[in-house]
């Protein structure tokens, strides 16, 4: 059974962004250190346009084959053009509202999320899927949800959008790993409590 990992970007209080949904605000925490890690251990979670401007889009993926995002956290692609956020993994978005793919490379999950991403999971293989946010799409597959990987920035936002949108019941998970960067990022790894 292949994982589902939900790999999000937080403030010290838990907000993934704004209230509007911007966590431009969290960039300047992706220095050198933590590019480097990111290049190393999670390279599949840089986007493409991002891979290329930095000459890294020849690596390999580490640990996913498979993007879901849901339409708010798709739609700032949109927003500047790109309809293949993510080429170089085989892309879904969870939307009501988007019926038709702007891209062939973009699957849209109209219908049905929870019985994809589990028929997704079945699959054979042992790369795992990226849940790439944001927190509607997190609350709706909080169920789903084996790993979370969270990059956790020194900063607080006071109010925003929350990791996982209000509704999601309670959940445990394990604490598997803390690793700690010069720049206050802290990136926590949980599993599933079983």
């Amino acid at each position: 059974m292949r994982k589902l990992t939900y790999f999000i970007a937080c403030s010290i209080d838990g907000f993934i962004g704004d209230p509007g949904g911007d966590a431009s605000s969290m960039y300047p925490f992706v220095d050198e250190e933590f590019l480097a890690f990111l290049k190393a251990e999670y390279p599949e979670t840089i986007y493409t346009q991002g891979r290329r401007a930095m000459g890294i889009d020849d690596l390999p993926n580490q640990r996913f084959d498979t993007v879901i995002q849901g339409r708010g956290s798709y739609g700032i692609a949109l927003k500047e053009g790109i309809t293949s956020p993510y080429a170089h993994l085989r892309e879904y978005v969870a939307s009501g509202t988007l019926r038709e793919s702007p891209d062939p490379n973009v699957e849209i999950i109209a219908d049905d999320l929870i019985g994809k991403v589990r028929e997704l999971k079945a699959e054979d293989g042992t790369s795992g899927i990226y849940l790439c946010g944001g927190a509607r799409i997190a609350g709706a597959l909080l169920d789903e949800i084996d790993e979370l990987v969270i990059k956790t920035y020194p900063i607080v936002y006071g109010s925003g959008m929350p990791m996982f949108e209000a509704g999601a019941g309670l959940t445990e998970f394990t604490l598997e790993s803390v690793r700690t960067f010069g720049n206050g990022v802290l990136v926590r790894t949980y599993s599933r409590k079983r």
